[in-house]
């Protein structure tokens, strides 16, 4: 939490920000590295020289804190200086996500196939029991009825799209582009 390089005495918001950082487990990157006088004091006003900013990161996070200092001559407010630190963040490579099959539920904008969904959804509601049931049983009832209709309807996907540049392709699509071939044509 402090590396006890700080500068000055500490005083009553000093206390405060150690237990701020302790309460949420962040480090007080300021602290941590031994520097001059010049590199630590973010506040001149006159003869007194204070730290009164500091970078922060979380315990445990897959960063990496190189170096943090202040830069003497650059004020970027009246009477303070510029803090700066030198972080590396370790990522990881994200593997391909594994296929999960989905239902295709694009399929009840058509008409007939909505038709035929309600229906069925209808006809197996009305062969459930549902006295007894509380709303939590009951709302996953219906839910495994709506889910298991649908997919019998409308169908899942098979696989990954293979060529993603014409997944978006469908007969919708086909017919507009039809439309227009004929339209140029003329």
């Amino acid at each position: 939490m402090h590396g006890g390089y700080g500068f000055g005495d500490m005083n009553a918001d000093g206390s405060r920000i150690l237990e701020f950082a302790d309460g949420l487990n962040l480090v007080i990157c300021n602290t941590f590295f031994m520097k001059h006088e010049s590199k630590l004091v973010t506040y001149i006003a006159g003869s007194a020289k204070s730290t009164v900013d500091y970078n922060m990161v979380r315990q445990g996070d897959k960063v990496k804190v190189r170096n943090v200092k202040v830069i003497p001559n650059e004020e970027c407010v009246p009477k303070r200086k510029l803090l700066v630190m030198d972080m590396r963040f370790n990522t990881t490579k994200r593997g391909h996500k594994k296929f999960e099959p989905r239902v295709h539920v694009w399929k009840l904008k058509e008409e007939q196939t909505c038709e035929e969904y309600k229906s069925m959804v209808r006809y197996k509601v009305e062969e459930e029991e549902w006295k007894h049931l509380d709303v939590y049983e009951h709302w996953h009832k219906m839910k495994k009825i709506m889910m298991e209709t649908a997919q019998h309807i409308c169908g899942m996907s098979e696989g990954p799209c293979r060529h993603k540049e014409t997944c978006w392709w469908n007969e919708d699509v086909a017919e507009a582009a039809r439309k227009k071939k004929i339209k140029d044509r003329k």
